[in-house]
């Protein structure tokens, strides 16, 4: 698990031996089972999550059961919930695994210290939140301009390992349709491409 989070670390910022041997000293290493959660709805965050194998997934269930995923999560990347994490208050969404999953992790004291010690990590840091505004920002863009087929082509082009990973409901509850509308989309675009010769 080290490797991979110092081969991403490294691809980021530079750092010195000692300061990712520091980082890695704070890390507390899990491994979450299928299905299991890892943050629930009610639950204040208190890690920043970084996934080194699998996939989680963030959503939030309404009163009549109904899942609606806001992110997936896979190697290589971070799960948090930003404003329960940041201000210490309950969260409303869950974070679970999709698959069994290799975590790190790092409690909002360990980062701080980081930070501190760390600047080139900080900045780092301050960089990828800004991202997943931008992210976010892009997202609600997407759902608001975009037809169905033009928001599931893009989840295809944008997440293309996650969509190969997951079952079609997943997928629905992320693009925010239906399944049955989702399977007619992809049973309409197989045929197209079928009959242009499209593999």
């Amino acid at each position: 698990m080290f490797e991979t989070f110092e081969n991403y670390i490294r691809s980021k910022i530079d750092l010195h031996q000692d300061e990712l041997k520091h980082i890695l000293s704070l890390a507390v290493i899990r491994k979450i089972r299928r299905r299991q959660l890892l943050l629930q709805e009610g639950e204040i965050c208190r890690h920043k999550v970084f996934i080194c194998k699998g996939l989680l997934k963030t959503y939030r269930r309404k009163e009549d059961g109904t899942e609606y995923i806001m992110k997936f999560a896979p190697e290589n990347s971070w799960a948090i919930d930003p404003e329960s994490y940041h201000n210490e208050i309950p969260t409303k969404y869950n974070i679970e695994a999709v698959e069994a999953t290799d975590i790190m992790l790092w409690s909002k004291a360990s980062f701080h210290e980081l930070f501190v010690s760390i600047p080139a990590f900080k900045s780092f840091s301050e960089k990828l939140m800004f991202s997943s505004i931008d992210a976010n920002q892009d997202r609600i863009l997407m759902n608001i301009s975009s037809t169905t087929e033009e928001k599931y082509q893009d989840f295809i082009a944008t997440f293309p390992d996650v969509f190969r990973r997951v079952p079609l409901h997943m997928v629905a509850s992320y693009l925010g349709v239906s399944r049955e509308t989702l399977s007619r989309i992809r049973h309409t675009q197989l045929k197209h491409h079928k009959h242009n010769g499209i593999s």
